[in-house]
């Protein structure tokens, strides 16, 4: 029978009872399982499982001597649906591929598995993670576990449910303009975008590009830590991945660092927030002088930010999706045929414009970063929002001009490369999470861990989980 207790305990809790024999990966698996039974219907996280493929894999981990499994040394961790799993249905949550089983995997997943890593489930997304909103016409909509008749934001949206619920300890998601971050902001758990580089990737089409980034996803930011060091990693196939720090995440989690001064924006001066956000959001930041942390308001010049993210990601989708606009239109989403003819629309001036955009707020961030050890804003500027509704169309009585506008606040640092965190800041009056970004230098991803490990010990919300789905 499954020690159903073990879904309480925390994946680095778990990982040095396995790396010490106290339990197997087996004893995770069955405990997985029975919650995935107990819980998934409820919120449909994880619509593929591939339990039989995990149980092979946990008896290779065990056939190996106790050093060599791996930092993760057997942990389960759920892949979102856009990444390939060898032997695994993988649909990019899109109708065109609802019946691909991959023959090889991504190279994250490989990295991850080499690591210990076991492979038991993938996560929900929209298709092809275009739009803050989880579902597809493959598998449906994924609910927010807090009050299921809201959206758990996306598009990393069916592993942050899984990590909410006690479906995963960690799990693996994936960010270009928040979809790490406010999946983790609508269901109270830990999300981080990487510095570009840090998680080596299969490259299919933009050799070079650094949007979209893979990411680890936790319900506490020292869990989060140990899985990010799993993903890092050089790789001959992805030519801008970078080395394993020196120093492994984990340790620079648990350093004791704490920032001398933290600038803070409800705004960052380019969008809307909800006032009770905002409200929220700023109580949770000022925790930071607890610490004797200097707090002050003040934020870069990212006011380039809309044009700039929104040229560069649709010339992406141009880029990446032409051929698939080309032979199967009537299977994509309205959302993501809008992406690709923008991007096919751009000329060459545009797309200069946007990089020479991007090149000054990024060294505008820099000077930024001179002077203040973090940026503390909203990660989402509102709350779990209703689940039919594809997007957030309105904020503050200000009327959005197309999908992806709303998510100023995370893109503007997908435009300067910097690594966000997003942790747990409060609760609304109707009881939905909200999150809080912190924001670092580039290629400082350490100290925004242990900035986020500092807040979040003080604030005490990664506590509250996993919790049953509620209605």
């Amino acid at each position: 029978m499954a020690d159903m207790s073990l879904i309480e305990q925390s994946a680095t809790a778990l990982v040095a009872r396995l790396q010490n024999g106290e339990v197997s990966p087996h004893d995770l698996l069955d405990a997985l399982e029975a919650r995935i039974g107990e819980v998934d219907g409820h919120v449909n996280a994880l619509p593929t499982l591939c339990f039989d493929r995990a149980r092979a894999h946990a008896d290779d981990v065990l056939k190996k001597p106790v050093g060599d499994r791996g930092l993760l040394a057997g942990m389960p961790v759920p892949i979102k649906d856009l990444a390939d799993v060898e032997g695994v249905r993988s649909t990019c949550g899109s109708l065109i591929f609802a019946d691909t089983v991959p023959e090889v995997s991504d190279v994250l997943v490989t990295h991850l598995e080499a690591e210990g890593g076991i492979v038991y489930a993938k996560s929900n997304t929209p298709e092809f993670g275009a739009g803050a909103n989880t579902f597809n016409e493959v598998f449906g909509r994924t609910l927010n576990p807090w009050n299921t008749s809201r959206s758990a934001a996306g598009s990393s949206g069916g592993a942050a449910v899984a990590l909410a619920t006690g479906m995963a300890w960690l799990a693996h998601g994936s960010d270009m303009g928040g979809s790490l971050r406010n999946p983790a902001s609508f269901n109270n758990i830990c999300g981080m975008r990487p510095s570009p580089g840090r998680v080596a990737v299969s490259r299919f089409s933009q050799v070079d590009g650094n949007l979209g980034q893979e990411g680890p996803m936790a319900r506490n930011v020292e869990d989060l830590a140990l899985l990010f060091d799993a993903m890092c990693g050089e790789e001959p196939g992805d030519p801008v991945s970078k080395p394993r720090p020196q120093t492994s995440f984990l340790d620079q989690t648990r350093s004791g660092w704490r920032p001398k001064r933290v600038a803070f924006s409800r705004d960052l001066g380019i969008t809307p927030v909800d006032p009770e956000v905002a409200r929220i959001v700023e109580a949770a930041a000022r925790r930071f002088e607890e610490a004797g942390v200097v707090f002050e308001d003040a934020q870069p010049d990212l006011s380039e930010a809309h044009e700039c993210f929104q040229v560069l990601r649709a010339l992406s989708f141009a880029i990446s999706m032409k051929p698939l606009l080309d032979a199967h239109r009537d299977k994509l989403k309205p959302e993501v045929i809008w992406n690709i003819e923008q991007g096919l629309a751009l000329s060459a001036d545009d797309v200069a414009r946007a990089e020479h955009q991007r090149a000054a707020m990024f060294q505008r961030g820099l000077e930024f970063f001179n002077t203040y050890d973090l940026l503390l804003c909203p990660a989402t500027i509102v709350s779990p929002y209703p689940v039919e509704h594809r997007f957030v169309e309105e904020c503050d009585g200000h009327k959005f001009g197309n999908y992806v506008e709303w998510l100023a606040i995370a893109y503007a640092f997908t435009n300067i490369c910097a690594p966000a965190l997003s942790i747990p800041a409060g609760f609304t009056a109707e009881d939905l999470p909200v999150g809080i970004q912190i924001v670092g230098r580039p290629n400082c991803d350490g100290q925004v861990l242990a900035g986020g490990k500092l807040l979040q010990d003080i604030l005490g919300l990664h506590k509250l989980l996993p919790i049953d789905p509620r209605g």
